[in-house]
């Protein structure tokens, strides 16, 4: 386990890093607000969610691998991963279709960063998990059903 986020919070004095870098002026709320896809989250169907990111619904494709379990115990606590093979990957984002709010999780990956990340999400119900990549300027994606035996939002 890496201690060196944990060690970095300590030194913080519970405020942490971007607390004490907030409370200096140094970084601002508008600067944190300027990654937010407000259209994005709030969007209410799939269709909405990809326009708020691309032009459209995203080409599938083979070279975007989604690793998540096929049936998830905790829907509370669900491990997902996403690998994206295309050369120059720019955004990976992650979305659960029958969650409340669709977007779980969105990566911005500087140039040369490997393209393979891994979060928990949160999943009210069994739902489609998409992984939708933008690589080269153009958008991509993958999905794969994820069977929830108890709901993690509220259920």
């Amino acid at each position: 386990m890496n201690h060196q986020r944990r060690d970095t919070l300590k030194a913080g004095g519970g405020l942490g890093v971007l607390g004490l870098l907030a409370a200096a002026g140094m970084i601002k709320p508008e600067m944190a607000n300027a990654a937010w896809n407000q259209t994005a989250f709030e969007a209410k169907n799939m269709d909405a969610a990809f326009a708020a990111f691309s032009a459209g619904k995203p080409a599938e494709s083979a070279d975007v691998v989604i690793t998540a379990p096929d049936i998830a115990e905790n829907g509370a606590v669900v491990p997902v991963g996403v690998v994206s093979k295309l050369p120059k990957t720019e955004q990976i984002v992650i979305m659960i279709e029958k969650n409340p709010n669709m977007v779980a999780a969105t990566f911005n990956l500087p140039e040369g960063t490997v393209a393979d990340v891994q979060t928990r999400v949160k999943m009210g119900q069994t739902s489609d998990v998409y992984a939708m990549v933008k690589a080269d300027g153009k958008f991509y994606m993958a999905k794969k059903e994820v069977k929830v035996t108890l709901g993690g939002c509220g259920g």
